[in-house]
């Protein structure tokens, strides 16, 4: 054993060795040996996409559910990596897919954070929480939204993610993808009617999009409604936002828009 703990058995199953596993099994190795940061080999082979090796070590007595220093279980590793076959597997031996880290994480929050669509659906088949929420307040939704994955939104909104969760600095979705630009995202959570207004952190999501001058989510979001005379906690308006940071073409669009709705020239 080296002195983090790391068994050959690990080392093995880290290295997708399923003659060595067996060996090593069959010789009484340990299952469960944990290094210092608390994983097993069970969690190098969800890690590496050996599903034969973590059935074999399931079948051996391998805890499913065995979880790392900061709670993280195998599966929370194999939905990282996007290894559906090794979620689908796990999942069917038992594992949680309502476990969480000591920041709240789930197995569903780091599959819609990764992007991976199809591991984040059979996380959602088997019962997992659209909402389930890390430390901070931020949700699946809201993390996908961050991250840009569109894909991930329009099935965590389908599923019924809530499109106003907001994280506990009152960010919202829909301002942290008006904030980054992800367009297809923005698209995705108006069609569920999410707040135009001001947020609980003092903006709203087109005073976002004005500051850092993203012109076609500004578009989208007048588009449905969205006011550029709103004034935020400071007293200013998106449009007084983008004048203010030089976003010229955003400040423009938003002058023009003012105009036609007060009939001024």
């Amino acid at each position: 054993m080296i002195l983090d703990g790391t068994t050959p058995l690990i080392l093995a199953a880290a290295g997708g060795h399923i003659e060595a596993v067996t060996e090593l099994l069959q010789q009484g190795a340990d299952p469960n040996a944990r290094r210092l940061t608390g994983t097993t080999a069970l969690f190098f082979a969800a890690q590496g996409g050996y599903m034969d090796i973590a059935s074999l070590l399931l079948e051996h007595g391998s805890i499913v559910d065995s979880c790392s220093i900061d709670g993280g279980t195998p599966l929370f590793v194999a939905c990282q990596c996007g290894h559906l076959d090794v979620v689908e597997g796990l999942i069917e031996r038992g594992a949680n897919p309502n476990a969480y880290m000591k920041d709240g994480a789930t197995a569903l929050f780091i599959a819609a954070q990764n992007g991976h669509l199809r591991i984040l659906e059979v996380l959602l088949e088997h019962g997992a929480k659209t909402d389930a929420a890390r430390t901070d307040g931020a949700t699946p939704l809201w993390i996908g939204a961050q991250m840009g994955h569109d894909h991930v939104v329009r099935r965590l909104l389908k599923a019924g993610a809530k499109v106003d969760a907001t994280r506990h600095d009152g960010a919202t979705p829909l301002f942290k993808a008006a904030h980054k630009g992800h367009t297809a995202v923005v698209g995705e959570l108006l069609k569920y009617r999410p707040s135009l207004g001001i947020l609980p952190n003092g903006e709203s999501a087109l005073h976002a999009a004005a500051l850092t001058g993203q012109m076609t989510v500004t578009r989208q979001l007048v588009g449905a409604g969205a006011d550029p005379l709103l004034v935020n906690q400071e007293g200013i308006t998106p449009l007084q936002l983008a004048i203010r940071h030089s976003q010229t073409q955003v400040a423009n669009y938003l002058k023009d828009k003012v105009r036609t709705r007060t009939g001024t020239s």
